[in-house]
Protein backbone atom coordinates (compact mmCIF):
# COMPACT_ATOMS: atom_id res chain seq x y z
CA UNK A 1 0.00 0.00 0.00
CA UNK A 2 0.98 3.12 -1.11
CA UNK A 3 1.57 6.28 1.69
CA UNK A 4 -1.02 8.32 0.17
CA UNK A 5 -3.27 5.05 0.08
CA UNK A 6 -2.69 4.49 3.77
CA UNK A 7 -3.61 8.33 4.46
CA UNK A 8 -6.76 8.46 2.61
CA UNK A 9 -7.88 5.20 3.99
CA UNK A 10 -8.55 7.53 7.20
CA UNK A 11 -9.76 9.97 5.67
CA UNK A 12 -12.10 8.21 3.72
CA UNK A 13 -12.66 5.59 5.87
CA UNK A 14 -16.05 6.31 7.46
CA UNK A 15 -19.25 4.58 5.39
CA UNK A 16 -21.80 5.88 7.56
CA UNK A 17 -21.12 10.13 6.69
CA UNK A 18 -23.94 11.43 3.75
CA UNK A 19 -22.74 11.43 0.29
CA UNK A 20 -21.17 14.55 -1.02
CA UNK A 21 -23.03 17.15 -3.79
CA UNK A 22 -22.33 17.12 -6.80
CA UNK A 23 -19.58 19.64 -7.83
CA UNK A 24 -19.92 21.71 -11.12
CA UNK A 25 -16.82 22.76 -12.21
CA UNK A 26 -16.53 26.32 -14.43
CA UNK A 27 -12.85 27.28 -15.90
CA UNK A 28 -12.49 30.90 -16.61
CA UNK A 29 -9.36 32.82 -17.93
CA UNK A 30 -8.27 36.18 -17.98
CA UNK A 31 -8.72 38.12 -21.28
CA UNK A 32 -7.05 41.53 -22.05
CA UNK A 33 -8.41 44.15 -24.40
CA UNK A 34 -6.05 46.47 -24.43
CA UNK A 35 -6.23 48.41 -20.53
CA UNK A 36 -9.61 46.40 -19.88
CA UNK A 37 -9.91 42.92 -18.53
CA UNK A 38 -12.73 40.16 -18.08
CA UNK A 39 -12.27 36.34 -16.99
CA UNK A 40 -13.65 34.89 -19.79
CA UNK A 41 -15.68 30.94 -19.40
CA UNK A 42 -13.42 28.73 -21.48
CA UNK A 43 -14.62 25.06 -20.35
CA UNK A 44 -16.91 23.93 -17.75
CA UNK A 45 -17.22 19.86 -16.00
CA UNK A 46 -20.18 17.95 -14.67
CA UNK A 47 -18.83 14.47 -15.30
CA UNK A 48 -17.07 15.05 -18.25
CA UNK A 49 -15.63 18.71 -19.86
CA UNK A 50 -17.23 20.80 -22.21
CA UNK A 51 -15.13 23.14 -24.26
CA UNK A 52 -16.20 26.63 -25.86
CA UNK A 53 -15.47 26.00 -29.18
CA UNK A 54 -12.64 28.45 -31.13
CA UNK A 55 -15.44 30.33 -33.07
CA UNK A 56 -16.51 31.28 -28.93
CA UNK A 57 -20.31 30.82 -30.14
CA UNK A 58 -21.49 27.38 -28.88
CA UNK A 59 -20.58 24.59 -26.37
CA UNK A 60 -18.69 21.04 -27.46
CA UNK A 61 -20.01 17.88 -26.94
CA UNK A 62 -19.19 16.41 -23.28
CA UNK A 63 -16.05 14.58 -23.72
CA UNK A 64 -13.64 12.68 -21.64
CA UNK A 65 -10.80 15.47 -20.27
CA UNK A 66 -7.45 14.40 -21.93
CA UNK A 67 -4.58 16.15 -19.68
CA UNK A 68 -0.76 16.14 -19.83
CA UNK A 69 1.23 14.16 -17.44
CA UNK A 70 3.64 17.54 -16.97
CA UNK A 71 0.34 19.55 -15.96
CA UNK A 72 -0.77 17.03 -13.11
CA UNK A 73 2.81 17.58 -11.74
CA UNK A 74 2.66 21.06 -12.04
CA UNK A 75 -0.31 20.93 -10.49
CA UNK A 76 0.81 18.90 -7.77
CA UNK A 77 3.36 21.63 -7.08
CA UNK A 78 1.33 24.18 -7.22
CA UNK A 79 -0.34 22.74 -4.09
CA UNK A 80 2.95 21.99 -2.67
CA UNK A 81 3.97 25.85 -2.60
CA UNK A 82 0.87 27.81 -3.05
CA UNK A 83 -1.48 28.98 -0.90
CA UNK A 84 -3.96 26.36 0.71
CA UNK A 85 -7.43 27.79 2.83
CA UNK A 86 -9.51 25.06 4.26
CA UNK A 87 -12.65 25.31 6.04
CA UNK A 88 -12.41 29.49 5.38
CA UNK A 89 -15.71 31.20 6.76
CA UNK A 90 -16.39 33.31 3.12
CA UNK A 91 -19.38 35.25 2.59
CA UNK A 92 -18.23 37.62 -0.41
CA UNK A 93 -15.51 37.07 -3.26
CA UNK A 94 -14.23 40.33 -2.45
CA UNK A 95 -13.67 39.32 1.62
CA UNK A 96 -12.25 35.91 0.15
CA UNK A 97 -10.07 37.64 -1.98
CA UNK A 98 -8.26 39.86 0.68
CA UNK A 99 -8.05 36.53 3.24
CA UNK A 100 -6.10 35.08 0.05
CA UNK A 101 -3.84 37.76 -0.23
CA UNK A 102 -3.33 38.25 3.58
CA UNK A 103 -2.15 34.70 3.82
CA UNK A 104 0.09 35.24 0.60
CA UNK A 105 1.63 38.27 2.49
CA UNK A 106 2.05 36.52 5.77
CA UNK A 107 3.59 33.82 3.98
CA UNK A 108 6.26 35.74 2.15
CA UNK A 109 4.54 34.73 -1.15
CA UNK A 110 3.42 37.97 -2.45
CA UNK A 111 4.70 41.33 -1.85
CA UNK A 112 2.53 43.88 0.30
CA UNK A 113 2.67 46.49 -2.40
CA UNK A 114 1.31 44.19 -5.40
CA UNK A 115 -1.97 43.73 -3.04
CA UNK A 116 -4.37 46.51 -4.95
CA UNK A 117 -3.17 44.76 -8.55
CA UNK A 118 -4.08 41.25 -7.47
CA UNK A 119 -7.59 42.41 -5.68
CA UNK A 120 -8.18 44.39 -9.24
CA UNK A 121 -7.68 41.82 -11.56
CA UNK A 122 -9.47 38.68 -9.64
CA UNK A 123 -12.79 41.41 -9.41
CA UNK A 124 -12.32 41.75 -12.77
CA UNK A 125 -16.18 40.96 -14.43
CA UNK A 126 -16.97 37.60 -15.60
CA UNK A 127 -18.52 36.95 -18.96
CA UNK A 128 -20.40 33.77 -19.44
CA UNK A 129 -20.87 31.93 -22.71
CA UNK A 130 -23.98 33.34 -23.05
CA UNK A 131 -22.96 37.08 -22.61
CA UNK A 132 -21.75 38.76 -25.95
CA UNK A 133 -18.32 40.40 -25.17
CA UNK A 134 -17.65 44.30 -23.97
CA UNK A 135 -19.26 46.78 -25.81
CA UNK A 136 -16.20 48.88 -27.08
CA UNK A 137 -18.63 52.00 -26.35
CA UNK A 138 -17.96 51.83 -22.69
CA UNK A 139 -14.40 51.30 -23.03
CA UNK A 140 -14.38 54.65 -24.87
CA UNK A 141 -16.58 55.83 -21.90
CA UNK A 142 -14.16 54.90 -19.39
CA UNK A 143 -10.83 56.80 -21.58
CA UNK A 144 -12.79 59.78 -21.64
CA UNK A 145 -13.74 59.69 -17.82
CA UNK A 146 -10.03 58.48 -17.08
CA UNK A 147 -8.10 61.68 -18.83
CA UNK A 148 -10.94 63.98 -17.39
CA UNK A 149 -10.39 62.82 -13.83
CA UNK A 150 -6.64 62.83 -14.00
CA UNK A 151 -6.22 66.59 -15.18
CA UNK A 152 -8.32 68.01 -12.31
CA UNK A 153 -6.80 65.67 -9.45
CA UNK A 154 -3.34 67.36 -10.08
CA UNK A 155 -0.05 65.14 -10.79
CA UNK A 156 -0.04 64.12 -7.38
CA UNK A 157 -2.77 61.19 -7.81
CA UNK A 158 -2.38 58.50 -10.24
CA UNK A 159 -5.78 56.70 -11.44
CA UNK A 160 -6.09 53.01 -11.24
CA UNK A 161 -7.10 51.43 -14.40
CA UNK A 162 -10.20 50.13 -13.53
CA UNK A 163 -13.77 51.47 -14.42
CA UNK A 164 -16.65 50.19 -11.78
CA UNK A 165 -20.27 50.52 -12.07
CA UNK A 166 -21.84 50.66 -8.75
CA UNK A 167 -25.35 51.40 -8.11
CA UNK A 168 -25.61 52.47 -11.48
CA UNK A 169 -22.93 55.34 -11.84
CA UNK A 170 -19.40 55.16 -12.81
CA UNK A 171 -17.03 55.48 -10.09
CA UNK A 172 -13.38 56.18 -10.74
CA UNK A 173 -11.00 54.88 -8.20
CA UNK A 174 -7.43 56.67 -7.49
CA UNK A 175 -4.78 56.66 -4.90
CA UNK A 176 -1.72 58.81 -4.19
CA UNK A 177 1.60 57.83 -6.12
CA UNK A 178 3.60 55.50 -4.02
CA UNK A 179 3.37 52.34 -2.45
CA UNK A 180 -0.44 51.61 -0.36
CA UNK A 181 -0.35 49.26 2.41
CA UNK A 182 -3.98 47.98 3.36
CA UNK A 183 -4.40 46.35 6.67
CA UNK A 184 -7.56 43.65 7.14
CA UNK A 185 -10.09 46.59 8.45
CA UNK A 186 -9.18 48.64 5.04
CA UNK A 187 -8.58 45.65 2.72
CA UNK A 188 -12.24 44.56 2.64
CA UNK A 189 -13.50 48.49 1.86
CA UNK A 190 -10.96 48.67 -1.07
CA UNK A 191 -11.80 45.19 -2.83
CA UNK A 192 -15.53 46.15 -2.37
CA UNK A 193 -15.22 49.18 -4.52
CA UNK A 194 -12.82 47.68 -6.41
CA UNK A 195 -15.42 44.81 -7.04
CA UNK A 196 -16.97 44.85 -10.78
CA UNK A 197 -19.24 41.65 -10.45
CA UNK A 198 -22.63 41.84 -9.36
CA UNK A 199 -23.50 39.92 -5.71
CA UNK A 200 -26.61 38.79 -6.65
CA UNK A 201 -27.25 36.44 -10.22
CA UNK A 202 -27.78 37.96 -13.03
CA UNK A 203 -30.96 37.54 -15.33
CA UNK A 204 -28.65 35.62 -17.89
CA UNK A 205 -27.93 32.96 -15.23
CA UNK A 206 -31.28 32.74 -13.96
CA UNK A 207 -32.50 32.26 -17.80
CA UNK A 208 -29.60 29.43 -18.19
CA UNK A 209 -31.21 26.19 -19.10
CA UNK A 210 -28.42 24.53 -18.14
CA UNK A 211 -29.79 24.49 -14.51
CA UNK A 212 -31.59 21.95 -15.43
CA UNK A 213 -28.62 19.51 -16.04
CA UNK A 214 -27.49 19.95 -13.10
CA UNK A 215 -28.70 18.43 -9.26
CA UNK A 216 -30.56 20.68 -7.16
CA UNK A 217 -27.96 20.01 -4.32
CA UNK A 218 -25.02 20.41 -6.46
CA UNK A 219 -22.37 23.17 -5.89
CA UNK A 220 -19.63 24.81 -7.46
CA UNK A 221 -16.06 24.92 -8.08
CA UNK A 222 -14.21 27.42 -9.55
CA UNK A 223 -10.48 27.47 -11.33
CA UNK A 224 -9.31 30.54 -12.38
CA UNK A 225 -6.33 31.17 -14.87
CA UNK A 226 -4.33 33.81 -16.05
CA UNK A 227 -1.63 35.96 -16.89
CA UNK A 228 -0.09 39.43 -15.80
CA UNK A 229 2.63 41.55 -16.50
CA UNK A 230 3.15 42.52 -13.02
CA UNK A 231 4.00 39.04 -11.66
CA UNK A 232 7.18 37.36 -11.10
CA UNK A 233 6.23 34.09 -9.78
CA UNK A 234 3.10 32.56 -9.93
CA UNK A 235 0.30 33.22 -7.48
CA UNK A 236 -1.97 30.48 -6.15
CA UNK A 237 -4.37 30.11 -3.92
CA UNK A 238 -6.51 26.73 -3.18
CA UNK A 239 -9.89 27.61 -0.91
CA UNK A 240 -12.50 25.59 0.83
CA UNK A 241 -15.11 27.54 1.71
CA UNK A 242 -16.84 26.45 5.26
CA UNK A 243 -20.31 26.68 3.69
CA UNK A 244 -21.23 27.18 -0.16
CA UNK A 245 -21.77 30.35 -0.92
CA UNK A 246 -23.23 32.39 -4.25
CA UNK A 247 -20.50 34.41 -5.32
CA UNK A 248 -22.90 36.66 -7.88
CA UNK A 249 -21.70 36.59 -11.23
CA UNK A 250 -19.01 34.06 -10.70
CA UNK A 251 -20.56 31.07 -11.97
CA UNK A 252 -22.37 30.48 -15.27
CA UNK A 253 -25.17 29.22 -12.99
CA UNK A 254 -26.72 30.28 -9.88
CA UNK A 255 -25.32 27.68 -7.90
CA UNK A 256 -23.05 28.37 -4.50
CA UNK A 257 -19.54 27.78 -4.82
CA UNK A 258 -17.86 25.68 -2.24
CA UNK A 259 -13.89 25.41 -3.89
CA UNK A 260 -11.63 28.11 -5.55
CA UNK A 261 -8.47 27.70 -6.98
CA UNK A 262 -6.62 31.04 -8.36
CA UNK A 263 -3.63 30.36 -10.79
CA UNK A 264 -2.22 33.42 -11.84
CA UNK A 265 1.54 33.80 -13.22
CA UNK A 266 3.92 36.04 -15.51
CA UNK A 267 3.08 36.44 -19.02
CA UNK A 268 4.32 34.06 -21.87
CA UNK A 269 3.08 30.60 -19.92
CA UNK A 270 -0.75 31.11 -20.89
CA UNK A 271 -1.11 27.23 -22.09
CA UNK A 272 0.58 25.84 -19.43
CA UNK A 273 -1.79 27.64 -16.87
CA UNK A 274 -4.49 26.64 -18.98
CA UNK A 275 -3.52 22.94 -18.66
CA UNK A 276 -3.33 23.47 -15.05
CA UNK A 277 -6.48 25.06 -14.58
CA UNK A 278 -7.94 22.03 -16.69
CA UNK A 279 -6.16 19.37 -14.48
CA UNK A 280 -7.66 20.44 -11.34
CA UNK A 281 -10.91 20.99 -12.66
CA UNK A 282 -11.00 17.26 -14.43
CA UNK A 283 -9.84 16.37 -10.91
CA UNK A 284 -12.26 18.12 -8.77
CA UNK A 285 -15.24 16.46 -10.97
CA UNK A 286 -13.20 13.17 -10.05
CA UNK A 287 -15.54 10.98 -7.57
CA UNK A 288 -12.64 10.24 -5.63
CA UNK A 289 -10.70 13.26 -5.57
CA UNK A 290 -13.60 15.21 -4.65
CA UNK A 291 -14.53 13.05 -1.30
CA UNK A 292 -10.62 14.08 -0.46
CA UNK A 293 -11.17 17.73 -0.90
CA UNK A 294 -13.75 17.91 0.92
CA UNK A 295 -12.59 15.96 3.43
CA UNK A 296 -8.85 17.06 3.59
CA UNK A 297 -7.24 18.36 6.45
CA UNK A 298 -4.51 20.09 5.08
CA UNK A 299 -2.38 20.06 2.60
CA UNK A 300 -0.82 16.97 2.74
CA UNK A 301 -4.16 15.45 2.35
CA UNK A 302 -4.71 17.03 -1.18
CA UNK A 303 -1.83 16.07 -2.22
CA UNK A 304 -1.61 12.20 -1.23
CA UNK A 305 -5.82 12.44 -3.51
CA UNK A 306 -3.55 13.74 -6.45
CA UNK A 307 -0.91 10.87 -5.78
CA UNK A 308 -3.52 8.47 -5.78
CA UNK A 309 -4.92 9.87 -8.86
CA UNK A 310 -1.70 9.64 -10.70
CA UNK A 311 -1.74 5.66 -9.46
CA UNK A 312 -4.42 5.49 -11.56
CA UNK A 313 -3.76 7.32 -14.54
CA UNK A 314 -2.98 5.82 -17.88
CA UNK A 315 -0.76 7.29 -20.10
CA UNK A 316 -0.44 7.04 -23.95
CA UNK A 317 2.44 7.62 -25.98
CA UNK A 318 2.65 10.97 -27.79
CA UNK A 319 3.11 9.67 -31.68
CA UNK A 320 0.64 7.00 -31.18
CA UNK A 321 -2.70 9.38 -31.25
CA UNK A 322 -3.65 12.29 -32.02
CA UNK A 323 -4.50 14.79 -28.87
CA UNK A 324 -7.24 17.04 -31.03
CA UNK A 325 -9.39 13.78 -31.17
CA UNK A 326 -12.14 13.71 -28.00
CA UNK A 327 -12.85 10.75 -26.58
CA UNK A 328 -16.60 9.93 -26.51
CA UNK A 329 -17.79 9.39 -22.81
CA UNK A 330 -18.05 5.47 -22.35
CA UNK A 331 -22.18 4.33 -22.25
CA UNK A 332 -21.62 2.83 -18.86
CA UNK A 333 -19.75 4.86 -16.56
CA UNK A 334 -17.97 2.57 -14.29
CA UNK A 335 -19.31 2.89 -10.79
CA UNK A 336 -16.92 5.06 -8.47
CA UNK A 337 -17.82 2.78 -5.12
CA UNK A 338 -15.17 0.25 -6.30
CA UNK A 339 -12.35 2.61 -6.27
CA UNK A 340 -13.33 3.88 -2.81
CA UNK A 341 -14.12 0.59 -1.36
CA UNK A 342 -10.32 -0.03 -1.16
CA UNK A 343 -9.91 2.99 1.16
CA UNK A 344 -12.46 1.77 3.87
CA UNK A 345 -11.37 1.05 7.33
CA UNK A 346 -13.61 -2.36 7.25
CA UNK A 347 -11.40 -3.61 4.16
CA UNK A 348 -8.22 -3.09 5.35
CA UNK A 349 -7.82 -6.53 6.00
CA UNK A 350 -8.45 -7.95 2.59
CA UNK A 351 -6.10 -5.09 0.91
CA UNK A 352 -2.75 -6.77 2.18
CA UNK A 353 -2.81 -10.23 0.70
CA UNK A 354 -6.22 -10.99 1.15
CA UNK A 355 -7.33 -13.42 -1.34
CA UNK A 356 -9.73 -10.87 -4.23
CA UNK A 357 -12.10 -13.85 -3.65
CA UNK A 358 -13.27 -13.03 -0.21
CA UNK A 359 -13.87 -9.58 -0.55
CA UNK A 360 -16.01 -10.22 -4.01
CA UNK A 361 -17.79 -12.94 -2.50
CA UNK A 362 -19.07 -10.81 0.39
CA UNK A 363 -21.01 -8.28 -0.90
CA UNK A 364 -24.15 -10.40 -2.31
CA UNK A 365 -22.56 -10.47 -5.53
CA UNK A 366 -22.57 -8.31 -8.34
CA UNK A 367 -20.07 -5.75 -7.27
CA UNK A 368 -16.79 -6.20 -9.15
CA UNK A 369 -18.60 -5.34 -12.35
CA UNK A 370 -20.34 -2.35 -11.19
CA UNK A 371 -23.56 -3.64 -11.24
CA UNK A 372 -25.18 -3.39 -7.94
CA UNK A 373 -24.88 0.70 -7.44
CA UNK A 374 -27.04 1.37 -10.79
CA UNK A 375 -29.50 -1.45 -9.53
CA UNK A 376 -29.77 0.44 -6.11
CA UNK A 377 -30.72 3.25 -7.81
CA UNK A 378 -33.10 2.35 -10.17
CA UNK A 379 -34.57 0.69 -6.56
CA UNK A 380 -34.69 3.84 -4.27
CA UNK A 381 -36.44 5.78 -7.66
CA UNK A 382 -39.04 2.80 -8.03
CA UNK A 383 -40.24 2.87 -4.03
CA UNK A 384 -43.71 1.86 -3.08
CA UNK A 385 -45.08 4.98 -1.45
CA UNK A 386 -47.48 3.29 0.41
CA UNK A 387 -50.07 5.90 -0.61
CA UNK A 388 -53.06 5.35 -3.31
CA UNK A 389 -51.44 7.09 -6.32
CA UNK A 390 -48.32 8.23 -5.05
CA UNK A 391 -46.49 7.39 -7.49
CA UNK A 392 -48.90 9.39 -10.20
CA UNK A 393 -48.83 12.26 -7.52
CA UNK A 394 -45.44 12.59 -7.66
CA UNK A 395 -44.77 12.16 -11.60
CA UNK A 396 -46.79 15.15 -11.65
CA UNK A 397 -45.30 17.11 -9.30
CA UNK A 398 -41.98 16.25 -11.04
CA UNK A 399 -43.55 16.76 -14.69
CA UNK A 400 -45.60 19.91 -14.14
CA UNK A 401 -43.03 22.80 -14.01
CA UNK A 402 -41.90 21.43 -17.47
CA UNK A 403 -45.45 21.11 -18.99
CA UNK A 404 -45.76 24.29 -20.36
CA UNK A 405 -42.23 24.53 -21.84
CA UNK A 406 -43.23 20.38 -23.62
CA UNK A 407 -45.53 22.59 -25.71
CA UNK A 408 -44.01 25.64 -26.52
CA UNK A 409 -40.66 24.72 -27.18
CA UNK A 410 -42.08 22.36 -29.92
CA UNK A 411 -42.38 25.65 -32.27
CA UNK A 412 -38.62 26.00 -31.89
CA UNK A 413 -36.94 25.82 -35.28
CA UNK A 414 -34.34 23.18 -33.92
CA UNK A 415 -37.27 20.98 -32.78
CA UNK A 416 -38.56 20.95 -36.82
CA UNK A 417 -35.70 18.01 -37.75
CA UNK A 418 -37.12 15.93 -34.25
CA UNK A 419 -40.48 16.48 -35.12
CA UNK A 420 -40.09 15.12 -38.47
CA UNK A 421 -38.23 12.32 -37.92
CA UNK A 422 -40.49 10.95 -35.41
CA UNK A 423 -43.27 11.13 -37.62
CA UNK A 424 -41.97 9.43 -40.43
CA UNK A 425 -40.92 6.78 -37.84
CA UNK A 426 -44.89 6.26 -36.82
CA UNK A 427 -46.47 6.34 -40.12
CA UNK A 428 -43.95 3.61 -41.34
CA UNK A 429 -44.43 1.91 -38.63
CA UNK A 430 -48.56 1.99 -38.83
CA UNK A 431 -48.01 0.92 -42.52
CA UNK A 432 -45.95 -1.86 -42.04
CA UNK A 433 -47.61 -3.66 -39.19
CA UNK A 434 -50.87 -2.52 -40.18
CA UNK A 435 -51.00 -4.35 -43.56
CA UNK A 436 -49.42 -7.54 -41.83
CA UNK A 437 -52.18 -6.82 -39.38
CA UNK A 438 -54.30 -6.77 -42.45
CA UNK A 439 -53.21 -10.44 -43.82
CA UNK A 440 -53.46 -12.05 -40.71
CA UNK A 441 -57.13 -11.11 -39.58
CA UNK A 442 -58.67 -10.78 -43.45
CA UNK A 443 -58.77 -6.79 -43.08
CA UNK A 444 -60.80 -6.25 -39.51
CA UNK A 445 -57.35 -4.41 -38.83
CA UNK A 446 -55.81 -3.00 -41.48
CA UNK A 447 -53.54 -0.14 -42.92
CA UNK A 448 -56.55 2.65 -41.55
CA UNK A 449 -57.52 1.05 -38.37
CA UNK A 450 -53.58 1.19 -37.91
CA UNK A 451 -53.30 4.61 -38.86
CA UNK A 452 -56.28 6.24 -36.54
CA UNK A 453 -55.31 3.85 -33.68
CA UNK A 454 -51.74 5.31 -33.67
CA UNK A 455 -53.00 8.92 -33.92
CA UNK A 456 -55.64 8.94 -31.25
CA UNK A 457 -53.83 6.62 -28.57
CA UNK A 458 -50.09 9.04 -29.42
CA UNK A 459 -52.02 12.40 -28.94
CA UNK A 460 -53.61 11.11 -25.61
CA UNK A 461 -50.31 9.50 -24.75
CA UNK A 462 -47.81 12.82 -25.00
CA UNK A 463 -50.25 14.79 -23.23
CA UNK A 464 -50.74 13.21 -19.67
CA UNK A 465 -47.85 10.83 -20.02
CA UNK A 466 -44.64 12.34 -21.52
CA UNK A 467 -42.84 9.38 -22.20
CA UNK A 468 -40.90 9.88 -25.61
CA UNK A 469 -39.14 6.65 -25.59
CA UNK A 470 -42.62 4.28 -25.35
CA UNK A 471 -43.30 2.65 -28.84
CA UNK A 472 -47.04 4.03 -29.57
CA UNK A 473 -47.67 1.99 -32.88
CA UNK A 474 -47.90 -1.86 -33.31
CA UNK A 475 -44.92 -4.00 -32.79
CA UNK A 476 -43.84 -7.55 -33.28
CA UNK A 477 -45.74 -9.14 -29.83
CA UNK A 478 -48.88 -7.24 -31.00
CA UNK A 479 -48.56 -8.43 -34.17
CA UNK A 480 -48.74 -11.99 -33.25
CA UNK A 481 -51.26 -11.34 -30.29
CA UNK A 482 -53.98 -10.63 -32.95
CA UNK A 483 -53.30 -13.47 -35.65
CA UNK A 484 -53.73 -15.75 -32.35
CA UNK A 485 -56.16 -14.24 -30.73
CA UNK A 486 -57.87 -14.05 -34.67
CA UNK A 487 -57.40 -17.92 -35.24
CA UNK A 488 -58.76 -18.62 -31.79
CA UNK A 489 -62.06 -16.19 -32.50
CA UNK A 490 -62.67 -17.93 -35.62
CA UNK A 491 -61.82 -21.32 -34.39
CA UNK A 492 -64.25 -21.02 -31.49
CA UNK A 493 -67.31 -18.97 -33.43
CA UNK A 494 -66.44 -15.99 -31.67
CA UNK A 495 -67.07 -12.43 -32.55
CA UNK A 496 -63.54 -11.22 -33.42
CA UNK A 497 -64.29 -7.13 -33.11
CA UNK A 498 -66.30 -8.12 -29.72
CA UNK A 499 -64.11 -9.77 -27.91
CA UNK A 500 -60.89 -7.42 -29.31
CA UNK A 501 -62.81 -4.48 -27.38
CA UNK A 502 -63.38 -6.72 -23.99
CA UNK A 503 -59.36 -7.71 -24.20
CA UNK A 504 -59.03 -3.54 -24.41
CA UNK A 505 -60.95 -2.58 -21.48
CA UNK A 506 -59.60 -5.62 -19.58
CA UNK A 507 -56.24 -4.43 -20.21
CA UNK A 508 -57.29 -0.67 -19.47
CA UNK A 509 -58.31 -1.37 -16.13
CA UNK A 510 -55.08 -3.49 -15.31
CA UNK A 511 -53.20 -0.63 -16.25
CA UNK A 512 -55.19 1.76 -14.13
CA UNK A 513 -54.73 -0.46 -11.08
CA UNK A 514 -51.18 -0.65 -11.37
CA UNK A 515 -50.45 2.94 -11.63
CA UNK A 516 -53.07 3.46 -8.45
CA UNK A 517 -51.43 0.92 -6.47
CA UNK A 518 -47.70 1.83 -7.22
CA UNK A 519 -46.99 -1.65 -8.62
CA UNK A 520 -44.73 -0.03 -10.68
CA UNK A 521 -41.85 -0.66 -8.19
CA UNK A 522 -41.85 -4.39 -8.88
CA UNK A 523 -39.81 -4.06 -11.90
CA UNK A 524 -36.35 -3.66 -10.28
CA UNK A 525 -37.44 -7.40 -9.38
CA UNK A 526 -37.49 -8.24 -13.25
CA UNK A 527 -34.02 -9.87 -14.46
CA UNK A 528 -32.51 -9.67 -17.93
CA UNK A 529 -33.44 -13.21 -17.84
CA UNK A 530 -37.57 -12.29 -18.33
CA UNK A 531 -36.69 -10.27 -21.24
CA UNK A 532 -34.50 -12.46 -22.94
CA UNK A 533 -37.04 -15.21 -22.60
CA UNK A 534 -39.91 -13.70 -23.96
CA UNK A 535 -37.91 -11.98 -26.90
CA UNK A 536 -37.37 -16.03 -27.51
CA UNK A 537 -40.75 -16.72 -27.87
CA UNK A 538 -41.07 -13.65 -30.09
CA UNK A 539 -38.32 -15.03 -32.52
CA UNK A 540 -39.68 -18.71 -32.64
CA UNK A 541 -42.87 -17.95 -33.57
CA UNK A 542 -41.51 -15.26 -36.42
CA UNK A 543 -39.06 -18.32 -37.63
CA UNK A 544 -42.51 -20.60 -37.41
CA UNK A 545 -44.45 -18.50 -39.36
CA UNK A 546 -41.89 -17.75 -42.43
CA UNK A 547 -41.07 -21.75 -42.59
CA UNK A 548 -44.70 -22.09 -42.38
CA UNK A 549 -45.31 -20.01 -45.03
CA UNK A 550 -42.58 -21.39 -47.29
CA UNK A 551 -43.97 -24.91 -46.98
CA UNK A 552 -47.36 -23.65 -47.98
CA UNK A 553 -46.34 -21.85 -51.31
CA UNK A 554 -44.72 -25.15 -52.01
CA UNK A 555 -47.62 -27.14 -51.65
CA UNK A 556 -49.47 -24.21 -52.92
CA UNK A 557 -47.29 -24.84 -56.26
CA UNK A 558 -45.90 -27.91 -56.34
CA UNK A 559 -42.54 -29.39 -58.42
CA UNK A 560 -43.02 -31.11 -61.01
CA UNK A 561 -40.66 -34.21 -59.95
CA UNK A 562 -41.65 -35.89 -63.51
CA UNK A 563 -39.98 -33.06 -65.50
CA UNK A 564 -36.84 -34.17 -67.45
CA UNK A 565 -34.99 -31.60 -69.46
CA UNK A 566 -33.92 -33.67 -72.50
CA UNK A 567 -37.62 -33.71 -73.45
CA UNK A 568 -38.10 -29.91 -73.32
CA UNK A 569 -38.40 -29.54 -76.95
CA UNK A 570 -40.82 -31.83 -77.21
CA UNK A 571 -43.43 -31.04 -74.63
CA UNK A 572 -46.73 -28.85 -76.11
CA UNK A 573 -49.84 -27.17 -74.72
CA UNK A 574 -52.66 -27.35 -76.73
CA UNK A 575 -56.62 -26.93 -76.12
CA UNK A 576 -58.95 -29.86 -76.72
CA UNK A 577 -62.91 -29.31 -76.31
CA UNK A 578 -64.47 -32.10 -74.03
CA UNK A 579 -66.28 -35.50 -74.99
CA UNK A 580 -70.10 -34.50 -75.40
CA UNK A 581 -70.54 -37.91 -75.03
CA UNK A 582 -69.63 -37.69 -71.52
CA UNK A 583 -72.11 -35.69 -70.29
CA UNK A 584 -74.94 -37.69 -72.10
CA UNK A 585 -77.37 -36.16 -68.96
CA UNK A 586 -78.48 -32.92 -67.28
CA UNK A 587 -80.29 -32.54 -64.37
CA UNK A 588 -82.92 -29.58 -63.84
Amino acid sequence: VSPASERLRYILGEDDEPPNPTLFTEMDTLQHDGEEMEWKESARWIKFEEKVEEGGERWSKPHVSTLSLHSLFELRTCLQTGTVLLDLDGYSLPQIIDDVIEKQIEDGLLKPELREKISYVLLRKHRHQTKKPIHRSLADIGKSVSSNTSESLGSNLRPVASLSLCSTKLVRMVFPQGKHSFGNSGGHAQSRSMNDISDTPSTDQLKNKFIKKIPKDAEASNVLVGEVEFLEKPFVAFVRLLQATMLGGVTEVPVPTRFLFILLGPAGKAKSYNEIGRAIATLMVDDLFSDVAYKARDREDLIAGIDEFLDEVIVLPPGEWDPNIRIEPPKKVPSAEKRKSVFSLNEVGQMNGTAGGAGAGGGGGGSDDGEMPEVHEIGEELTWTGRFCGGLYLDIKRKLPWFPSDFYEGFHIQSISAILFIYLGCITNAITFGGLLGDATDNYQGVMESFLGTAMAGSMFCLFAGQPLIILSSTGPILIFEKLLFDFSKGNGIDYMEFRLWIGLHSALQCLILVATDASFIIKYITRFTEEGFSTLISFIFIYDAIKKMIGAFKYYPINSDFKPDYVTMYKCECIAPDPGEYTSFSA
